[in-house]
């Protein structure tokens, strides 16, 4: 579980970043989260934008994304999740 302040120090970082995946019409499903999970043991931080033909509730699909990767959800801002996986071969982010 991550704390106020790393959290924080994680928004900032993801700050610049642009979404790597989107979330469409179809919703969640197992590929994407096989990505998802690929791409938070590279980078450790993406974003991921939830695109206006899905219906689904934000929250939900941030939940799915969670639970399916193992990883922290850092903010759900507009149409964008965060999420944040330590890495096991490629550590980059050091949390305060």
């Amino acid at each position: 579980m991550l704390t106020g302040k790393q959290k924080r120090y994680l928004r900032k970082e993801a700050h610049h970043l642009n979404p790597i995946f989107q979330v469409g019409k179809m919703g969640v499903n197992e590929n994407m989260i096989e990505q998802i999970n690929e791409a938070l043991e590279k980078r450790e931080l993406i974003k991921v934008s939830i695109l206006q033909n899905n219906m689904d509730d934000k929250t939900d699909v941030a939940d799915q994304l969670t639970q399916g990767t193992n990883a922290e959800l850092v903010q759900v801002i507009g149409n964008i999740i965060v999420l944040y996986k330590e890495s096991k071969e490629n550590k980059q982010l050091q949390l305060p």
